[in-house]
C-alpha cells in the first residue's frame, strides 16, 4: 500500500496522513471549495477538489471519490469517522473498484449498522442485552404487552438510529402510543427507516465502551475501556481511559464480551463496542460504531497503540503483531472534544474567524486539530476545532493537567467549550468518579460559568491587591493577571 486516499477533511484527516507519512506512504487530500486552504489540503502529497462546500455534493460523493481514486491510482481509502465511514455502499463500491478500504466489510457494517441485527448477531455469544423487543414493533398491543412485561419506563429507540435521534423515554402506559409515533416518525424522516423496538429504560447509566482491533487471520483483542458518560444532546464531550468505576474483572469481562460482539459479525479492523453500565455496574451491549472514534487517541495515550497505523496494517493483510497478554494500562488519559459552541447558550455552534489560537504545550498534552490563527469555522461541518487530550500517572494528575491545558488554550473569535470542559475537570461529582450520562442535566447551568469566571476574577483581584501592599512579590501579582487573561481568552 503506497497510497491513502483519506476520504474526509480536518483535523481526522490531518491525523491519519501523519501516521500514514510515518509509514513511507503518500497521501491524497479530497476537499470542498470551503475547504481550499485547510490544513489536510497543504499537508497531503496530492489534493483534489470534489464540489461545493456542502457535504452532500462533496465528500459524501462516493462515485466520485473512486473516480480520484482511479486517476491517482489509489491503492486504499481510510474514511475517517462521519461522511462516508459507516456507508457499506461505499464498501461494496470500493471493493469493485479494486481499491481496500481501511475498514471492516459491508457485510459487518450492514449487521453492526442496524440494532436489531446487531443485537441478532451477538445473541449466539450471549452478550448481556437490555432486556426488550428481539425485532421491530409496529403494533401498539405488542408494544404495551412488552412494556407491561419488562416494566416501566421503557425506551424506544430507532433500530437505524443514533446521536438521540428516533429515541423516546415512556413512563406509563397513556403516552405509549403517542411517544412511539413520534419515535417512528423522527426515524424515518432521519435515517429512511421508521424501525424500532422497546427496551427496558437503564436509570443512571454510565456509557463504557471497548476499543477492539481484529485481523483477516482471526486475531481479535481489545485494548480497554473509555469513559464517555459526559454528553450533551446524547453527543460526547469528555472521554476518559481507563474508567474510574471499571475494576479488572469487569474489564476482563467486558474485554472479551467486546471480542466475540467482533467474531459475531465477522470485523476486521478497529472497531469500537459500546455498552451501558447501570447503577450496580451490570453492563449491556448497546451498539458497535465500525469504524475509527473521535475519541481514540486516549486509548492510545494509555496504550502506546497507533491505532491508525494497525487499521492500515490490517487493511495490508499482515497480522497483529501484539496479543491480548502483551496489553497493558500506561498511566490515565483524558480528552476535552473543544467545539465552536456557546455553552451558555444551550451549546448553539458559533462560526466565525479564529482571531487567535493558540494550543497549550508540555509533557502529557496532545493537540488534534485541523486549524490555525487567522481560518474561518465553516458553517458546513461538525463545529469540532480540536480534540485536547493529556496522559497522566493517575487519574488526579491528568485532570489537573486537563485543567492546566485548558487554561492555557487561547481562542478567541468564536465561543468555544472550553470553559465547560473545565467545569467538568474541577466539579466533585467527575472528580469523584460519582456521575453518569445524566451529568449535565444534574450538575450543568449555564450561569455556573459566569459564577466561575468571576470566582477567579476575585481571586486575582485579592492577590493584585496583596502583591501591591506588599510590594515585593511581583511574580505572584503577574501569575493572578495571567489567570484572568487566559480565562477571558477562553471565554470569548
Amino acid at each position: 500500500m503506497e497510497k491513502i486516499l483519506v476520504a474526509n477533511r480536518g483535523e481526522i484527516a490531518l491525523r491519519i496522513m501523519r501516521s500514514a507519512r510515518e509509514m513511507g506512504i503518500k497521501t491524497v487530500a479530497i476537499y470542498s471549495e470551503a475547504d481550499r486552504n485547510a490544513l489536510h489540503v497543504r499537508y497531503a502529497d496530492e489534493a483534489v477538489c470534489v464540489g461545493p462546500p456542502p457535504s452532500n455534493q462533496s465528500y459524501l460523493l462516493g462515485d466520485k471519490i473512486i473516480e480520484v481514486c482511479k486517476q491517482l491510482h489509489v491503492d486504499g481509502v481510510h474514511p475517517g469517522y462521519g461522511f462516508l465511514s459507516e456507508n457499506a455502499g461505499f464498501a461494496n463500491a470500493l471493493e469493485k473498484a479494486g481499491v481496500t478500504l481501511i475498514g471492516p466489510s459491508a457485510h459487518s457494517m450492514e449487521i453492526m449498522g442496524d440494532k436489531l441485527s446487531a443485537k441478532a448477531a451477538v445473541k449466539s455469544y450471549n452478550i448481556p442485552l437490555v432486556p426488550g423487543t428481539e425485532g421491530a414493533v409496529e403494533d401498539l398491543k405488542e408494544a404495551i404487552s412488552t412494556a407491561k412485561q419488562i416494566g416501566f419506563p421503557v425506551m424506544i429507540k430507532a433500530s437505524a438510529g443514533g446521536g438521540g435521534k428516533g429515541m423516546r423515554i415512556v413512563h406509563n402506559e397513556a403516552s405509549l402510543e403517542e411517544e412511539m409515533n413520534l419515535a417512528i416518525s423522527e426515524a424515518t424522516s432521519s435515517f429512511g427507516n421508521g424501525a424500532v423496538f422497546i427496551e427496558r429504560f437503564v436509570g443512571s447509566p454510565r456509557h463504557i465502551e471497548i476499543q477492539v482491533l481484529a485481523d483477516k487471520h482471526g486475531n481479535v483483542v481489545h485494548l480497554f475501556e473509555r469513559e464517555c458518560s459526559v454528553q450533551r444532546r446524547h453527543q460526547k464531550v469528555i472521554e476518559e481511559a481507563p474508567s474510574a468505576v471499571v475494576t479488572s474483572e469487569m474489564r476482563h469481562k467486558m474485554g472479551e464480551c467486546a471480542k466475540d460482539v467482533a467474531r459475531a459479525c465477522g470485523y476486521v479492523g478497529a472497531g469500537t463496542v459500546e455498552f451501558l453500565v447501570d447503577e450496580n455496574l451490570d453492563f449491556y451491549f448497546l451498539e458497535m460504531n465500525t469504524r475509527l472514534q473521535v475519541e481514540h487517541p486516549v486509548t492510545e495515550l494509555i496504550t502506546g497503540i497507533d491505532i491508525v497505523k494497525e487499521q492500515i496494517r490490517i487493511a495490508r493483510g499482515e497480522k497483529l503483531s501484539f496479543s491480548q497478554e502483551d496489553l497493558k494500562i500506561h498511566g490515565h488519559a483524558i480528552e476535552s472534544r473543544v467545539y465552536a459552541e456557546d455553552p451558555q447558550n444551550n451549546f448553539l455552534p458559533d462560526i466565525g474567524k479564529l482571531e487567535r489560537y493558540v494550543r497549550p504545550q508540555g509533557a502529557g498534552v496532545r493537540v488534534d486539530d485541523g486549524f490555525e490563527q487567522g481560518m474561518d469555522i465553516p458553517i458546513y461541518y461538525d463545529p469540532m476545532i480540536a480534540k485536547l487530550c493529556v496522559h497522566a500517572e493517575n487519574r488526579d494528575e491528568a485532570r489537573f493537567k486537563m485543567i492546566r491545558a485548558i487554561d492555557e488554550y487561547e481562542i478567541t473569535g468564536v465561543k468555544t467549550t472550553l470553559p465547560f470542559c473545565k467545569f467538568v475537570m474541577a466539579h466533585e461529582a467527575f472528580a469523584t468518579g460519582k456521575f453518569d450520562t445524566g451529568f449535565v442535566q444534574q450538575h450543568y447551568a449555564p450561569e455556573m460559568l459566569d459564577h466561575s469566571a468571576e470566582d477567579q476574577a476575585e481571586l486575582a483581584a485579592l492577590l493584585t491587591a496583596f502583591v501591591a501592599n506588599a510590594g515585593n512579590q511581583p511574580q505572584v501579582a503577574e501569575a493572578g493577571t495571567s489567570d484572568v487573561s487566559n480565562w477571558k481568552r477562553n471565554r470569548s
